[in-house]
C-alpha cells in the first residue's frame, strides 16, 4: 500500500522533471566550466540525449536510479505500491535505453550513461570519462586523417 495519499503522490509525480534535472544541470555546469560546449536535450538524435557534444559525436544521458532501473534485480522487489505497473514501466525504460544505445552506436555515436549518484558523488570522474572519450575521438580522427595523406 502506498504511504502517500493520492494527492500527495500526484504532487510528487508532477515534480519529476524530464529535462534540466539537478544531475543534468550539475554535469552540464562542470562541462561548461571545463570549456566544453554542448547541445542539451538534442531532439535530432534517437532518445533525445540530455547532453550532446556534436563536434565529437558523443551523446550523454543522465539516468536517475529509479526510472532507469539501477540494481534492478534487487530494487524491483522493494516496490510495494502498484508493483505490476512500475515493474513493467521501468523494464520498458531499460529496454528503450538499450535500443537507443544500439541505434546511436550504429550511427557512429559514442554513448555515455551516468547514474545520478555517479554524478552527485563522483562528478570529477564523470568529467574525466567524458574528456577521455573526447581524446580518444580526436586521436582516432587524427589517425584517419594521417592515413588519407
Amino acid at each position: 500500500m502506498d504511504k502517500l495519499t493520492k494527492n500527495q503522490r500526484r504532487k510528487n509525480m508532477q515534480a519529476v522533471k524530464s529535462k534540466d534535472s539537478k544531475i543534468e544541470v550539475r554535469l552540464r555546469k562542470a562541462l561548461w566550466h571545463q570549456g566544453h560546449r554542448y547541445r542539451k536535450n538534442y531532439s535530432r538524435l534517437e532518445g533525445k540525449p540530455d547532453i550532446v557534444l556534436v563536434k565529437y559525436r558523443i551523446a550523454i544521458f543522465c539516468d536517475s536510479e529509479f526510472w532507469h532501473g539501477y540494481d534492478w534485480k534487487n530494487k524491483k522487489c522493494e516496490i510495494k505500491s502498484n508493483q505490476e505497473f512500475w515493474v513493467k514501466k521501468i523494464e520498458k525504460n531499460m529496454e528503450r535505453d538499450t535500443e537507443v544505445n544500439k541505434a546511436l552506436q550504429e550511427d557512429n555515436w559514442t554513448v555515455l550513461r551516468f547514474w545520478g549518484n555517479q554524478i552527485k558523488k563522483n562528478l570529477d570522474d564523470c568529467i574525466r570519462i567524458i574528456e577521455s572519450t573526447i581524446k580518444e575521438k580526436l586521436a582516432y580522427k587524427d589517425a584517419v586523417n594521417n592515413e588519407k595523406v
